[in-house]
């Protein structure tokens, strides 16, 4: 059974009857055998499946996005140690709660010598005082944190506890652990719909895998919901499969990993020159409600970093895009922002202009600071002139060719290069001009 999880119970609640039991909640895996979908880090010979069988795991992170089965790995853990399980949420817990924890664990390890394992779901919204307030008690023993968040800990858990964890990384659950979870809830007559004798097609199980994105506790409500509207025997179809998810809330959280994840994605794809997988990642973006104005911006960034002077066109496609979403709005700003992304992708690519600014200031900021060469120097006074402010300097516009013969750079870099044009696009045509300005400059006109 593929691993999952969700927020924990608060506290004991009354005994629910089966029925009444979601069947995400009853078909949790209860053993390390029924755990599919983990294999990288809890598969058979893993370090960290043997570490849980020893009852050895200690304290940990567990980084990964929704349905992953973060709750019930920590439900694990617990089992195999012998600890008592101790749930929180982040969302409404505050320090109390925490102190009252950490009081009843002392009390269990005082009365039964059982230590404690402190879950908390949604470890990332602690404040840091919520988050030092269990290092005191990790470090003596009395506790094993195991964390969970969707949120990368580098960022939303404070140093001290990080480096007190191990950070597992869990992912979004593949097409074939859910579809192996569908066919263990329809065929487990004790906990899940066995006892109803139901089928289900293959193209119906395939889409219950491709809808919930890799969350097994989407999955298995969908399936629930599939069942409510069957008879016994009958056979769930594709149809079902889909009305029972109707429009999916496609995942996104703004200002968080996925968010940066997926303007990673079209960057990168715009940079590698892949329409298709540009307008896939803008799609996707788009449809789980990500802000417009961030792609189009990221789009203008990528404008001057990765196409550059390859096609000078290509920063004014960018800006016009970013100016139409913010005139129209959205949805109808997506055309154009759709029309910039394809422009973009398909324009030859340079980022010359990234490396000269870098190189110029790498030597603005190290190198000695060159005084402006007297040529180059204003001369609105009389005293400017007596020092040989701009003696020598000749208006370009009055020479033939529209270039002085001097350099504008303090003498001792003169031949200094930042900006070398690669041999793409309109680049080329400018590295032509370039070694034609450089000549007239040296008098060779």
């Amino acid at each position: 059974m593929s691993l999952f999880g969700g927020l924990h119970d608060e506290a004991p609640q009354p005994k629910k009857a089966a029925g009444n039991v979601p069947l995400a909640e009853r078909m949790r895996p209860q053993t390390l055998q029924e755990y599919l979908g983990q294999e990288q880090v809890v598969g058979e010979g893993r370090a960290l499946r043997r570490a849980i069988e020893s009852g050895k795991a200690g304290s940990l992170l567990l980084w990964g996005p929704p349905g992953t089965g973060k709750t019930t790995l920590a439900q694990l853990i617990a089992q195999h140690a012998g600890l008592a399980f101790e749930p929180f949420s982040a969302v409404l817990s505050g320090v109390a709660q925490v102190r009252d924890a950490i009081a009843a664990a002392e009390t269990r390890r005082s009365r039964t010598g059982q230590c404690t394992l402190v879950f908390v779901d949604e470890i990332h919204r602690f404040n840091k005082s919520q988050q030092d307030a269990f290092l005191p008690h990790v470090e003596n023993g009395l506790l094993v944190l195991v964390g969970a968040t969707t949120e990368n800990p580098s960022f939303s858990v404070n140093a001290a506890l990080l480096s007190r964890c191990r950070v597992i990384a869990l992912q979004s659950l593949s097409q074939e652990a859910i579809g192996a979870m569908v066919d263990r809830a329809l065929s487990d007559r004790e906990r899940g719909l066995g006892v109803r004798e139901l089928t289900i097609e293959a193209d119906a199980k395939a889409r219950i895998g491709v809808l919930s994105g890799g969350d097994a506790r989407r999955a298995l409500t969908a399936l629930e919901a599939c069942a409510a509207t069957c008879v016994d025997r009958d056979v769930i179809t594709k149809e079902m499969v889909t009305e029972s998810f109707q429009h999916r809330a496609l995942r996104h959280d703004k200002d968080g990993d996925l968010h940066y994840d997926l303007l990673s994605a079209l960057h990168k794809s715009l940079r590698n020159s892949d329409v298709q997988a540009a307008v896939y990642w803008f799609a996707r973006f788009a449809e789980a409600g990500g802000d417009a104005v961030s792609i189009a911006r990221r789009v203008v960034s990528m404008a001057a970093e990765d196409v550059g002077l390859a096609d000078p066109m290509a920063l004014q496609v960018a800006v016009s895009a970013l100016q139409a979403v913010q005139f129209l709005g959205m949805p109808e700003g997506r055309l154009p922002l759709t029309q910039a992304i394809v422009y973009l992708a398909a324009a030859p690519k340079s980022n010359a202009v990234v490396r000269a600014i870098d190189a110029a200031i790498e030597v603005a900021r190290e190198d000695a600071q060159h005084p402006v060469p007297l040529h180059l120097r204003n001369a609105p006074t009389a005293l400017g002139k007596e020092l040989g402010h701009g003696k020598g300097y000749v208006y370009a516009h009055d020479t033939a060719s529209g270039i002085a013969a001097f350099s504008c750079l303090p003498e001792d870099m003169k031949g200094a290069e930042f900006f070398v044009p690669s041999e793409r696009g309109f680049e080329k045509k400018l590295g032509e001009r370039m070694v034609e300005n450089e000549r007239l400059r040296r008098g060779k006109g």
